[in-house]
């Protein structure tokens, strides 16, 4: 007996104990600096090579390009959630839910927020009272085709302004058609009570800061998918032999494909990605068109948002019907605007 216990007082402070000391991220960087300077002569000649001074121009010139417009649609984001309640655009709606979904989707235009904050703002309106399917609506319309993203494609394919058209039309259509298909086979039940509970007003001060923390918040995320792209899009056009482009600039099924896909798992902010788009040498428009229409609709980072906000039984049946959905859009507006180029 005695044995027993004096074991278990032997191994209860070695139980208690850490199984190992964690690596801290200081650690980490001193480890890479060393590396760096002791290897530095390495390290010039690879970054002198070719391919790696054709990514680094590509990744300056996309984030450079980008960041002025992601800085603007991130600080009227803000102010939207922050200052413009969505009793707002209740009154104005429509009762009648075929008729509120369009409407919707045309605020977009007026109301511009980036994707991220788009889902937030969607669960803003379900809960004071706006029609689900309205709000999903805005939901897919707001972050493509409000002005700083319609005029960020402007600048970004200057020699073809059939492109802004033609992603103002996708994009809207896929909100209108997805509002609807909502309001027709969507229920209730498969969104979280969470996401429908009224939530309370605001105050001033609280408003205010809720305007600076999710600015703030929205450009941290949001910079970060922009580093992230511009370096993919640097990749890209650096890894990926030329032929291979070239093979789908003549297969435009094909690259209609491949753009969705890329597309859903790059996930860049709306107010970027026309700039990563344009980047990719020798695709169709008709292709790069698909990249834009999808892209605001439906990516990883916007699933992993809405089963967050809205319930995984919402996010599984809703993403893979916007992906869909999306796809048919951007075809159809750019067979219009575009000739299918």
């Amino acid at each position: 007996m005695s044995t027993g216990t004096s074991a278990e007082i032997t191994e209860a402070p070695r139980a208690g104990r850490p199984s190992g000391r964690r690596v801290t991220s200081l650690e980490v960087l001193c480890v890479v600096l060393v590396v760096a300077l002791f290897g530095q002569d390495q390290l010039v000649r690879w970054l002198d090579a070719p391919a790696v001074r054709t990514a680094s121009t590509i990744f300056v010139a996309v984030c450079v390009q980008a960041l002025p417009f992601l800085v603007l649609g991130v600080l009227i984001s803000g102010a939207i959630a922050a200052f413009i309640p969505g009793r707002v655009l209740n009154r104005l709606l429509p009762r009648r839910q075929v008729f509120a979904v369009p409407i919707a989707g045309v605020a977009g235009v007026a109301l511009p927020t980036c994707e991220c904050a788009a889902v937030p703002v969607a669960r803003r309106l379900m809960q004071q009272g706006v029609p689900s399917s309205v709000a999903l609506a805005f939901l897919l319309a707001a972050p493509a085709v409000n002005p700083v993203v319609l005029v960020a494609t402007s600048v970004a394919f200057p020699n073809n302004p059939g492109m802004v058209f033609a992603r103002l039309a996708g994009s809207l259509g896929t909100a209108i058609v997805m509002g609807w298909l909502w309001a027709r086979f969507g229920k209730a039940e498969w969104i979280v009570e969470r996401a429908l509970r009224r939530a309370a007003e605001l105050d001033g001060r609280s408003r205010w800061r809720l305007f600076f923390e999710s600015s703030r918040a929205d450009l941290v995320d949001a910079a970060g998918f922009l580093v992230i792209g511009g370096l993919t899009s640097a990749v890209l056009n650096v890894v990926i032999p030329r032929a291979w482009v070239d093979s789908l600039g003549s297969q435009v099924v094909l690259g209609v494909f491949v753009m969705a896909v890329l597309a859903l798992f790059l996930a860049l902010c709306s107010e970027a990605d026309a700039f990563v788009a344009a980047s990719i040498a020798g695709m169709p428009l008709l292709p790069k068109l698909v990249f834009l229409v999808v892209g605001p609709a439906i990516d990883v980072k916007l699933f992993a948002l809405q089963v967050g906000t809205f319930g995984k039984r919402f996010a599984l049946r809703f993403a893979p019907a916007t992906l869909v959905v999306a796809v048919c859009c951007a075809v159809l507006s750019g067979l219009v605007f575009l000739g299918g180029a």
